[in-house]
């Protein structure tokens, strides 16, 4: 698989903030890692969770989580085959800062509304 991704390895001054967003950086990736953490582990699901991303977005997104060992693909010899994602132990590293973000986020709602 032919890897795309304009910033993938971008990081001329090795900064650990822009290595962090390289991998989980961007609109979906934190929304995909909470949903999949909270059980909403299926192609299927994630679509339906998050609308307004595209399907070819989606699957984009979940392929460059799995090759960067985020998530885990397993597939299950099933008729007809089913797929779940999961946390794998490195990407469960990300959760400290995906709380964060969630914690701030809400706070900053509660403040506007």
């Amino acid at each position: 698989m032919t890897n795309s991704r304009k910033n993938k390895d971008f990081n001329p001054n090795n900064c650990p903030v822009t290595h962090c967003l390289n991998k989980i950086g961007g609109k979906w990736k934190p929304v995909i890692i909470h949903l999949i953490r909270k059980d909403c582990n299926r192609f299927s699901m994630l679509q339906k969770a998050i609308p307004d991303i595209s399907k070819q977005m989606l699957v984009n997104q979940l392929r460059e989580m799995e090759e960067d060992t985020i998530l885990e693909r397993i597939i299950y010899a099933e008729i007809p085959p089913r797929v779940e994602y999961k946390i794998s132990a490195y990407g469960q590293s990300l959760f400290p800062i995906i709380d964060s973000m969630s914690e701030w986020g809400l706070r900053d709602l509660n403040m506007k509304g």
